[in-house]
């Protein structure tokens, strides 16, 4: 499976949705502003490695990634889109915030509506040859693309506008490294 994946991904048309790099422990405040990381958890020291390390690993196997990355407005994601991508820029998503606060006390008309915003976006087909890469949060439990581990990364493949998606395959960091010897 994973040789096969590796060739989707070389191919292009996906969407990788990945969670940032590991943040220091902590509570986002609520009254903050995301121009200012002072109010935000923010990567640790590890989690901008695994966000150097991930990028790496994308151009060694030479998956074709379009630029600018989409990026969460949050400090985390947009320092994890420099780290990995120093290259491709960075396009902030505010979308990218409502996955975010998913995990938050939300009706479900309110949650219904982010997921149905998020369906809209992941089938849409990237340009030809490319992978488009979100660099947002992790979802709670059973709910959208589900949790994702720091870095973890969930491959889609879009079937077009008002037709849905596949979750191909959902990867951790450490999947990565080994995807043409599984």
């Amino acid at each position: 499976m994973e040789k096969d994946l590796l060739t989707l991904l070389r191919k292009g048309g996906l969407h990788l949705y990945a969670r940032h790099g590991t943040a220091t422990v902590g509570v986002d405040q609520a009254y903050g502003t995301f121009h200012s990381c002072r109010y935000q958890r923010n990567l640790s020291e590890h989690g901008r490695r695994e966000a150097v390390y991930y990028g790496q690993m994308l151009r060694y196997w030479q998956i074709p990634i379009l630029s600018p990355i989409t990026a969460s407005p949050f400090c985390r994601t947009k320092e994890t889109t420099l780290l990995a991508f120093p290259t491709n820029g960075v396009q902030i998503d505010p979308f990218l915030f409502e996955i975010f606060m998913l995990g938050g006390n939300l009706t479900s008309a309110e949650q219904t509506s982010i997921l149905t915003t998020l369906t809209s976006k992941l089938e849409i087909k990237p340009s030809q040859g490319m992978n488009n890469v979100m660099i947002g949060h992790s979802f709670p439990r059973d709910v959208g693309l589900g949790i994702l581990s720091n870095m973890g990364t969930v491959v889609i493949k879009p079937k077009g506008p008002g037709r849905g998606y596949d979750i191909v395959k959902k990867l951790t960091l450490e999947d990565l490294a080994t995807l043409d010897s599984i």
